[in-house]
C-alpha cells in the first residue's frame, strides 16, 4: 500500500480502518465488516487514495482506487 492508502481490517475482535503510515487506527468498533468498509471508502474517495479491504483472516478481499492510481496512467 501506498503513503495514505485506507486499509479495513480485523484486529482484536473488531473492524477497523487505518491510514497507511500512521500507528493506530482511525476507527474502530464497527459493528459489522460492511459498516467498516462504508468508512473506509468513503475516507479514501475524499483523500483520492486506495482502499484496501481484508477478510477477517488477513486475506485482502478487495482494492479500489478513487484516485492517483498508477496503473491508469495513459500511455
Amino acid at each position: 500500500m501506498a503513503q495514505g492508502d485506507i486499509e479495513t481490517f480485523y484486529e482484536n475482535g473488531e473492524w477497523k480502518n487505518k491510514r497507511e503510515g500512521a500507528g493506530r487506527a482511525f476507527g474502530s468498533g464497527y459493528g459489522t465488516k460492511d459498516e467498516a468498509v462504508a468508512v473506509g471508502r468513503d475516507t479514501a474517495k475524499a483523500d483520492k487514495v486506495e482502499h484496501v479491504i481484508k477478510n477477517q483472516d488477513g486475506q485482502i478481499a478487495g482494492k479500489n482506487s478513487y484516485g492517483n492510481d498508477p496503473r491508469n496512467v495513459p500511455g
